[in-house]
């Protein structure tokens, strides 16, 4: 993610529209750096500043944070300065990573006097500075001593600047010639040479360049021809004149519905048919959709690490446990030759010296001759016998390895299925579903209230605790319910259990079953309510069922279907297991754009 100076411009432009005029009513710090100013400008904006090392922002936001009931010292001092002051300007200076707020309030004498309120979005070292009219620092929500830093201290007192970067300047001041320059000078490949000449240009928008210039972004400056050059300098001066005309598009760049990537101009980088683009109306919408989605991603990977972990551990074992029999199996394949070898010595023995080390014969069932390997120690006749044995042996040997084969096979496929589970999880409730199946299957340990119920025999419903109950309407989880633009529901199970639920409960015998051949994934239904249904819907279940299946990024998929009423669950089986002897095929691309998610079910 780049929140670099093309997005900090579009950021700056976006609230100037705003808040500039507009009068700081209310002032709060929910974290000790992030501080949220609430300002009414015909209407009423909350402006929220987060400087965390990790995920430093800027936008409008709807959200409401609860403040601490003692303010930080750094809030009362803005308390103090910007009660009702008002914002007379938002600036950013030279496309660095920096927005500026310029202030305008009374002082305690009444007299009419300019603050800066200074957002420095610059990774770890992000900062929120006060400042008076002539620069100099009034506080900061983060003090940096000579000790931490010995380019910048900020500091009570101290002159604000900007560090100047080296060798870095402002595209803006650069005509062809020193373009050029500055690029061939750098002798390294293209997309660096230009984010590490100029101001603002991250890694992201360095690539975009290259793209839309037509030159390969890993090629070195060296090579640059002057076609090449020329196209660099006019996409770029073109993609700055976008800038600071106000020409801005915000986008979300999303891979299998997880954010990768977003920005102020549509990315070419990112034109495969694997990536989606989804355009917003503001930069602020960018912002915190990206952030949130980002944080409930990377909070659900926290919380669904332990399980992870162990469903690897469980898949690697029983994996290798697979290869083992299945050599076993291959192993057994020759029991027939000792079969063959016996009948053969019972046939033609009595013709062979006792004490031979072989014997050649015709095989009768091929019309071939055979050389058969003897045991010189033993009577002829009786490696007979020890032939029989042996393929007695390897034949009992089959049929067991084969059974247990089977047995993995499906203990394999069901771990798969529980590990595509895992990644679609987005909830809590979701993580406590797959939870509760890893537990059943002794994957993981039973939480304590189960191992309670297991040893006093209480299972029943009614012996479960209020305590248990009550957990599990909390992190209930409910199937995917998506409807298509002619009026059908479709509905997908995001874990083992949800598969049952909505193929044996949820499901009429007339409606229609979806799942991915042969392949781990979410069984689909599509609910007909006793309609006609189109070709085209069928192919927006069997696009559902591919892309919530664990062949999804293959790009085309083989979808299984058929009436649910010829689905059947065998007795005893594992949560999600069905057969069916019936059915009809299609390949669908797991693209669910044309559907639309129907919220609160």
């Amino acid at each position: 993610m780049a929140f670099d100076g093309f997005v900090i411009s579009c950021l700056a432009d976006s609230l100037r529209s705003c808040l500039v005029g507009g009068r700081i009513t209310k002032i709060s710090q929910p974290e000790k750096d992030e501080i949220i100013l609430t300002i009414k400008n015909y209407d009423v904006y909350r402006l929220d500043i987060s400087v965390n090392a990790s995920l430093p922002l800027v936008c409008l936001t709807d959200e409401t944070k609860p403040a601490p009931l003692t303010a930080p010292g750094f809030c009362m001092l803005l308390r103090k300065h910007l009660n009702n002051a008002k914002i007379i300007d938002i600036v950013q200076p030279n496309m660095e990573r920096v927005i500026m707020l310029k202030i305008e309030h009374l002082d305690e004498m009444g007299d009419l006097k300019e603050k800066w309120l200074i957002a420095e979005l610059m990774g770890k070292h992000s900062n929120i500075i006060f400042t008076d009219e002539s620069m100099r620092i009034i506080d900061s929500i983060k003090h940096v001593s000579q000790f931490v830093s010995s380019v910048r201290e900020v500091l009570p007192g101290r002159d604000y600047f900007i560090p100047k970067t080296t060798d870095k300047t402002d595209a803006h001041e650069s005509d062809y010639k020193s373009f050029c320059s500055a690029v061939r000078s750098k002798h390294c490949e293209v997309f660096k040479a230009l984010y590490c000449s100029y101001t603002g240009f991250s890694p992201l928008i360095a690539n975009e360049i290259c793209k839309r210039a037509g030159v390969p972004s890993s090629e070195n400056t060296d090579a640059l021809t002057e076609d090449a050059l020329s196209s660099l300098y006019e996409i770029t001066k073109h993609m700055l004149d976008m800038s600071d005309n106000g020409k801005y598009s915000p986008v979300i760049i999303t891979k299998n519905s997880e954010p990768v990537e977003f920005s102020c101009f549509p990315l070419t980088v990112y034109s495969e048919e694997s990536f989606e683009t989804v355009e917003y109306n503001s930069i602020s919408e960018v912002l915190t959709s990206f952030y949130s989605m980002k944080e409930k991603l990377s909070r659900i990977n926290q919380k669904s690490a332990a399980l992870r972990k162990n469903l690897l551990t469980a898949i690697e074992r029983v994996s290798k446990k697979y290869d083992l029999q299945l050599a076993q199996l291959k192993d057994t394949e020759k029991r027939d030759k000792f079969k063959v070898y016996g009948e053969l010595i019972t046939a033609y023995g009595y013709s062979v010296p006792e004490g031979s080390k072989s014997m050649s014969c015709i095989n009768y069932y091929d019309g071939k001759e055979i050389t058969i390997p003897l045991d010189p120690t033993i009577p002829v006749l009786a490696n007979a016998k020890r032939y029989f044995d042996r393929y007695s042996k390897l034949k009992r040997t089959n049929e067991a390895v084969a059974e247990l084969l089977k047995k993995t096979s499906e203990e394999l496929y069901h771990l798969k299925s529980i590990q595509n589970s895992l990644d679609m999880a987005l909830y809590e409730g979701d993580l406590a579903d797959i939870r509760r199946e890893m537990a059943e299957y002794g994957y993981i340990k039973k939480n304590s209230d189960e191992r309670k119920n297991l040893k006093s025999g209480n299972t029943s419903k009614a012996g479960r605790s209020g305590k248990n109950r009550e957990l599990k309407s909390k992190n209930h989880s409910s199937p995917l319910h998506y409807r298509t633009d002619d009026g059908f529901d479709l509905y997908a199970g995001k874990n083992n259990y949800q598969n049952d639920e909505i193929t044996f409960k949820l499901a009429d015998g007339g409606d229609w079953w979806f799942h991915a051949k042969n392949a781990p994934g979410s069984h689909v239904i599509l609910k007909t309510d006793g309609k006609e249904i189109p070709d085209k819907v069928f192919e927006q279940a069997a696009a559902l069922a591919a892309y919530y299946s664990s062949q999804k990024d293959s790009g085309k998929v083989e979808i299984d279907y058929l009436q649910r009423k010829n689905v059947k669950k065998p007795n005893g089986s594992k949560p999600g297991f069905v057969v069916y002897y019936t059915n009809y095929s299609m390949v669908a691309a797991p693209d669910i754009s044309s559907l639309t998610e129907v919220a609160g079910d």
